[in-house]
């Protein structure tokens, strides 16, 4: 059932401290422990304020970037994120000790090389602008992903701090979440849902964050290092984790929580503690949730705002029943279980129970299937149809949504593949989906992401940006079973293929009996920090919350840590020294220290030599570090230095200033030339400063520069409409080819002012241009019968032709 390395009983009593010299590569007496946790260790070791340091960049992040949709807050994001973590890079790469092998540089650097693929993508990017905003991205998250390696590689031991930080800051959003639904007229007066969507302002992203915080929590709680009082308040944190799940009615959430907590039980060993702690939790968000969802207030879409006030104050006055209820089971179960811990019979009987109850809800699961209208197979079927059907409506945003299959999310990824299909090798550009599924699209619903990485990449970046991502998840893996060694399993490389045995051979081999397959409290840690990237990665899956950086962040910690910790050190070996800074073995050898040599030989040259060398290459490194964030955060900045300029632009156009805004909007141009905002803005101001020949040229750049884009056509064609009609036809034609649900019928008559505005011009365009044809006509039969009469011959009048209209579809 478990390893008996964790689930053997505590001692009666703490043996008594001697003044003997601890084994080689051990702790000094006294000193604490800093892979435990409890809080007299972390306050001597200092543990505390990394965790809510860690806690709150954590927050920070999830409160201001929110859904990653600003690209104001999301743009100081990044650039915060960027200069921070070339700064942790360069700081380590100065005074880290030297501890052998370097980890995690392939992840990190396959990382990279994805970043930049997405800015290489703008050269064929159907929308170069969001291109560019997405390799931002893309560098902020890897530069923070190194900074986790860099982490992990100097400072190893304060893994429970990482830990414990995101537990807190997941606490801290959930229960921000819930004061949402307690105080709507304070928080979220405008959200109409019943879901709970703050402080993201998506739900699916608040359900992530709560799923990923039980995992942190079930650590916290199961671990048996650490103060009872710390493990005691981790069963009113799960069960505010799972009250907010669960009322964000987010299925993929859920489903990913499951898949980790699958994760967590079959490679940890502390199975009943995690189950204890679950159940308890679950029983009492399950009393929150059954009065929840009997309330009409909050569960129903557009209620009355008084009603949800009023409905909303009951409800917060039982969540905190719940957490001072919970509190208290915690207390008994850790004090309870810290003076006799169970037998051994005791806990195997536990375990035959837990899984005998798990067997006969399946069983009974499966049971109410066979029972049902469609019987066992037909329900199957017709659920897996309903998922995949593309025509499927989206079911309502209450409660009901947690039981039904449905999902637009088939509609998202029938035309990402279509977007594939028309660009196979290399995408229509980083987030080019946004633009490219217009032509593809059956529905006017707004969308901005396929809702699935998969999907996502084949769209945007095609069969090379998948390979691409591919090769990192499996080199990631790769490094991260190195701390891990999930199912007591390790992968053994192809370099090390000479010191096998005679037969043997490189791969996923099981652990040799000894050491290596005992569960410290680290690898159990590690395993949590494994569970916390699994939730992530599967939900990513099936929605777009990568692009969240308050969950991002939070898995690209975890997945940098364990792809820069490398292996463990085994239980009863003595641990290898670390070597101090190179920097301090200089200034050692300089001072007469332990490295200083009796005169000056060869020897002692030959070494200030490689250190004087080992220090220039750190000292570049750390300055390389440091000139490649800068200037990434000054290209991250770019794009909303741009759209602040352009909007002074307008400012000063409506101040009828028209020199100025015509010089402002051509800097917003020069800021960010790959805008097509910026360029619209600064043909709109040229016009209004009589430059019409100037205004025309820019479209037609914009046209040039951008020929996929349906809103530089749209442009084009509606100046075009007072000038030249035949050609107002073809750019608006262009238009609604590129996006034929901007025009369609159902939008008009669903009184979408812009799909009313383009069909208004359209019919006018093509009106004046028949006007223009026929007029056009008429002067050539008057031009060849004035011929005619001057060269004497009688004028014969063609028969008229019937004319025909200019078809109305693109």
């Amino acid at each position: 059932m478990a390893a008996p390395t964790e689930l053997a009983p505590a001692p009666a009593r703490r043996a008594p401290r001697t003044a003997e010299a601890p084994p080689a590569g051990g702790p000094r007496p006294g000193t604490p422990n800093r892979g435990g946790g409890g809080v007299v260790h972390a306050l001597r070791g200092r543990l505390w304020w990394v965790t809510l340091l860690v806690a709150a960049a954590s927050c920070l992040i999830s409160f201001y970037a929110k859904g990653g949709l600003n690209v104001e807050s999301m743009t100081a994001t990044e650039m915060a994120l960027t200069v921070v973590s070339g700064a942790i890079v360069a700081l380590v790469a100065l005074l880290a000790p030297a501890r052998g092998r370097v980890h995690g540089v392939w992840p990190a650097v396959l990382l990279f090389a994805f970043a930049a693929l997405s800015a290489v993508s703008i050269v064929w990017s159907v929308q170069p602008e969001y291109s560019w905003l997405d390799a931002g991205r893309l560098l902020a998250y890897a530069s923070a992903f190194a900074a986790a390696i860099a982490l992990a590689r100097a400072v190893p031991e304060r893994w429970p701090a990482i830990l414990g930080g995101l537990a807190l800051s997941a606490v801290i959003v959930c229960g921000y979440a819930l004061l949402s639904k307690v105080f709507p007229a304070s928080i979220d007066p405008s959200n109409t849902f019943a879901r709970i969507n703050e402080p993201y302002g998506y739900w699916n992203a608040v359900g992530l964050s709560a799923a990923m915080g039980v995992i942190c929590c079930t650590w916290l709680g199961a671990r048996r290092s650490g103060h009872a009082l710390l493990r005691a308040l981790a069963y009113p944190a799960v069960g505010l984790l799972l009250t907010t799940l669960v009322l964000a009615y987010s299925r993929g959430a859920l489903a990913a929580l499951a898949i980790g907590l699958l994760l967590w039980f079959a490679a940890a060993p502390l199975r009943l503690r995690s189950a204890a702690l679950l159940l308890l939790g679950a029983l009492g968000a399950g009393v929150v949730l059954a009065w929840d969802l009997s309330r009409h207030a909050l569960t129903t879409e557009a209620a009355a705002l008084p009603e949800r006030v009023q409905a909303g104050h009951e409800l917060g006055v039982l969540v905190l029943a719940m957490l001072l209820a919970l509190a208290a089971v915690g207390v008994a179960v850790g004090f309870g279980t810290g003076r006799r811990a169970p037998s051994a019979p005791a806990r195997r009987r536990a375990g035959q129970i837990l899984a005998g109850a798990i067997v006969l809800a399946l069983l009974a699961f499966v049971g109410a299937l066979a029972h049902s209208q469609r019987g066992l197979t037909g329900t199957i079927s017709h659920d897996l149809g309903a998922l995949t059907n593309p025509d499927a409506k989206a079911p309502p945003n209450t409660a009901g949504r947690l039981t039904a299959v449905a999902s637009v999310r088939a509609r998202y990824w029938k035309e990402a593949l279509r977007v594939f299909e028309a660009h196979p090798l290399l995408g229509s550009g980083a987030e080019g989906f946004r633009t490219a599924h217009l032509r593809y699209e059956d529905e006017t619903l707004e969308v901005r992401h396929a809702h699935g990485f998969v999907v996502q990449t084949l769209a945007d970046l095609g069969i090379l940006g998948l390979a691409l991502a591919l090769a990192l998840l499996l080199s990631w893996a790769t490094a991260a079973g190195r701390a891990t060694h999930p199912f007591n399993r390790s992968w053994t490389p192809w370099r090390t293929w000479r010191e096998l045995p005679a037969g043997a051979r490189p791969g996923w081999r099981a652990l040799e009996r000894g050491p290596r397959r005992a569960y410290s409290a680290e690898r159990v840690g590690m395993l949590a920090m494994l569970c916390v990237a699994v939730v992530f990665g599967a939900h990513s899956l099936v929605d777009w919350t990568w692009y969240v950086p308050g969950d991002a962040c939070v898995a690209l910690l975890c997945a940098g840590w364990l792809a820069g910790r490398g292996p463990l050190a085994t239980a009863g070996a003595p641990a290898a020294a670390a070597r101090p800074p190179l920097a301090a073995a200089a200034h050692a050898q300089t001072a007469g220290g332990p490295l200083a040599e009796t005169g000056p030989g060869p020897r002692a040259r030959r070494l200030r030599t490689r250190l004087a060398r080992a220090g220039r290459q750190r000292l570049g490194l750390a300055a390389a570090a440091i000139v490649a964030a800068l200037l990434a955060a000054w290209s991250q900045g770019q794009p909303q230095y741009a759209e602040e300029t352009r909007q002074q632009a307008l400012g000063l156009l409506s101040e009828g200033r028209r020199a100025a805004a015509v010089e402002e909007a051509g800097r917003a141009v020069s800021r960010d030339p790959l805008s097509i905002e910026a360029l619209l803005t600064l043909a709109s101001v040229q016009q209004a400063a009589g430059q019409s020949s100037r205004a025309r040229q820019t479209l037609e750049r914009g046209v040039r520069e951008q020929p996929s884009n349906p809103q530089a056509w749209l442009a084009l064609g509606r100046y075009e409409l007072t000038r030249d009609a035949a050609a107002a036809v073809h750019e608006l034609q262009a238009a609604i080819y590129l996006d034929p649900e901007s025009i369609s019928p159902e939008a008009i008559a669903a009184g979408k002012p812009q799909a009313i505005q383009l069909h208004n011009e359209y019919i006018q365009a093509l009106a004046a241009a028949e006007a223009a044809t026929l007029k056009s006509a008429s002067a050539a039969r008057a031009r060849a019968a004035a011929a005619a009469r001057r060269a004497g011959r009688p004028h014969r009048r063609p028969a008229r032709a019937r004319s025909r209209s200019l078809r109305a579809g693109p």
